[in-house]
């Protein structure tokens, strides 16, 4: 017990855990398989990293997104916890090391996508480490009964036959409850030595409302008006991040936009100016938000439909994560739930279409039938569909493309990461004698490598570091253009391994190229996301179009929780308020003036008033009694009978 508060004390600066964490942790150190439910804020990834730093041996995480890893990676460098991920577009050296330093080092986290399992290199050298903790994020992608399945987590459960010794730990903020199920059995959990901890989905702090609006423009300047502080706004489409963004700095609100169409340094400066309260309002695509550790957001606005209502419950949770009060806002208008009730159709394109865009894929890389299996590429939507001949334009527009590749992704032979952020990156692959002897080999190169020892210091030789070539051009006076041709001149030589900075995002073929009539598309299983889309499309309206039930109340009935409690706060609680008290207010009235006249004719005990007047409520009707002497429109004699004044 000491132990994990000492280590939550040093490494967080926190002095206690939050709801469940704890227990969580001592079910994991008990050797137990657990799975973790913790809302959106809940302090998901303490559940693993405490008990990992517990145990003797290596944590590996799987992780569906790269903007994750790469975030939690850096956030345990910067506590002081050696941490590693290992995703696409890595060099295969930079991965052989890495993989080394998990085996050899004193790597205490790996973080990799569930695609690498059933990689060969990754097999053999997982067999060589001392995994002690196996834990799952994002555990709903395992279920295709969840709202972002993934198949590639399907692989986890034959990886784990190979560590059986190993527990698991599966966390998630939205699940079902066949979900829920469902991830227990895909991870091989058994009832004898398996735990569930499910804090409950209701947020007190956060209000949530659904607002029909035609001028969403307005509606949004009201809400960041009233309610101050850093907000989200949610948009369908990467162009109206900007008109929005611009749209609010006109109107003298601090705002920036964000998208995965950005380049790498733009995404870092306008995130960070955001968490650092340099601008106040972040318009952005869905993906953004996901991992980013920012508790004061005082408000989040969709001003377009999300794609579930796990998703929503997601995107609007990123709002009062401190537990002060925040808000959840949805704009709709009619036109947009037509379009949504249209959105079965648009995302399932027919199979031969996506069978096409498979074939194209094949083409446009130049791949052969049999070969590619893990193979990276830089991929681009609009080269990508510019490539095909202006003849084929009726079946290759761009959604019917993206939502094809989705479908091929959601099948198993491709994995398609946004927006690789992945800085440039060297490693010297020779020791100090051989690199002089190349310096004095090579005297013009001389000022450049000590240069580059200088920024980056020895650990350049055992690790992969992340450089700049602005940086070094600066230091060196000279352009980024020369600092590149000598790195690539370095990397031609043996003398170093340089992965330039890449942006775009990647595709990766996880299987080798299929022959397109022998592709084992799985239309069974298509068909049944379809039927489950259209629930999740159904649920997602009720939840919008409803006026009278707690907000709070119909999450967490879609969640499988059933509460009595309302939450008070949300649009349809404060309206049924208002109701009421209108309601109380015309009977008050009502009775008052039946009072009045009755007190009129004659002197009149309360008894004499109830049988008079037949209240429907006598609590009520005392009530209003009290009120009108407290008043004086009547007044109580010495017997306790009522009278006018």
């Amino acid at each position: 017990m000491t132990n994990i508060h000492q280590i939550l004390k040093q490494h967080w600066g926190y002095d206690r855990f939050r709801p469940l964490q704890e227990e969580i942790i001592q079910a994991v150190l008990a050797q137990k398989d657990v799975l973790a439910l913790l809302p959106t804020g809940g302090g998901k990834s303490i559940c693993f990293q405490v008990p990992a730093l517990v145990k003797e041996g290596i944590c590996l995480v799987i992780s569906p997104l790269i903007a994750l890893m790469k975030d939690q990676v850096e956030q345990l460098e910067r506590r002081g916890i050696a941490a590693k991920a290992i995703f696409s577009g890595m060099s295969q050296r930079e991965i052989d090391i890495t993989l080394d330093n998990c085996i050899y080092g004193k790597v205490k986290f790996l973080y990799v996508s569930p695609e690498r399992l059933k990689t060969e290199i990754f097999k053999v050298r997982a067999k060589k480490m001392n995994i002690c903790l196996l834990a799952i994020d994002e555990a709903h992608c395992i279920s295709q009964w969840g709202y972002d399945f993934r198949p590639s987590y399907l692989e986890i459960a034959t990886f784990r036959q190979s560590i059986p010794q190993v527990p698991c730990i599966a966390l998630t903020a939205t699940a079902t409850k066949e979900v829920k199920v469902d991830i227990q059995e895909k991870l091989l959990f058994t009832q004898a030595n398996s735990a569930v901890f499910q804090k409950s989905f209701a947020r007190d702090n956060l209000s949530y409302s659904c607002l029909y609006e035609e001028d969403k423009e307005k509606r949004l300047l009201k809400i960041l008006k009233n309610v101050s502080g850093p907000a989200i706004v949610y948009v369908q489409s990467r162009k109206r991040t900007k008109s929005i963004a611009d749209f609010l700095v006109k109107n003298k609100i601090s705002a920036d936009f964000y998208h995965a169409g950005l380049s790498n340094e733009e995404r870092s400066t306008r995130q960070e100016n955001w968490i650092k309260n340099k601008t106040r309002v972040i318009v952005a695509t869905n993906a953004f938000g996901m991992g980013i550790d920012k508790p004061d957001v005082r408000s989040v606005v969709h001003l377009g439909l999300p794609n579930s209502l796990e998703a929503y419950y997601q995107e609007a949770g990123r709002a009062g994560r401190d537990e002060t009060k925040a808000y959840g806002a949805l704009l709709y208008n009619h036109a947009e739930i037509s379009e949504m009730e249209k959105r079965t159709a648009q995302i399932f394109p027919q199979v031969e279409v996506i069978k096409n865009i498979y074939q194209r894929l094949a083409n446009y890389y130049k791949i052969a039938v049999g070969s590619g299996e893990m193979t990276d590429y830089d991929f681009g939507m609009e080269e990508f569909i510019s490539s095909f001949p202006k003849t084929s334009s009726k079946d290759i527009d761009y959604l019917t493309t993206f939502y094809a590749l989705q479908e091929l992704e959601k099948q198993g032979f491709i994995q398609l990461n946004e927006a690789v952020t992945k800085p440039s990156r060297i490693l010297f692959l020779v020791d100090n004698t051989k690199l002089y002897e190349f310096q004095v080999a090579n005297a013009n190169l001389d000022i450049f490598i000590k240069a580059i020892l200088r920024i980056y210091g020895g650990e350049i030789f055992t690790n992969y570091t992340n450089i700049s070539e602005s940086q070094l051009a600066k230091k060196l006076a000279t352009s980024v253009q020369i600092v590149e041709n000598q790195l690539f001149f370095l990397q031609k030589s043996n003398i170093i391994d340089y992965s330039p900075q890449k942006n775009k995002p990647q595709l990766t073929f996880l299987t080798p190229r299929y022959h397109v009539p022998d592709l084992p598309f799985d239309l069974k299983g298509y068909q049944a996301r379809q039927d489950r889309e259209k629930l999740k499309i159904d649920a997602l309206i009720h939840y919008i179009k409803h006026q009278k039930r707690c907000r709070t109340q119909l999450l967490l009935a879609y969640f499988d929780e059933q509460t009595d409690k309302t939450c008070g706060v949300c649009d349809n609680c404060l309206q049924q308020k208002k109701i009421a008290q209108q309601v109380g207010q015309d009977i008050g009235e009502k009775y008052t003036a039946s009072i009045l006249n009755l007190l009129k004719e004659k002197v009149l005990s309360i008894n004499d008033l109830i049988e008079n007047i037949k209240p429907a409520n006598n609590k009520d009707f005392l009530a209003q009694i009290q009120k009108m002497i407290a008043s004086g429109e009547i007044t109580s004699n010495q017997l306790g009978d009522l009278e006018l004044p």
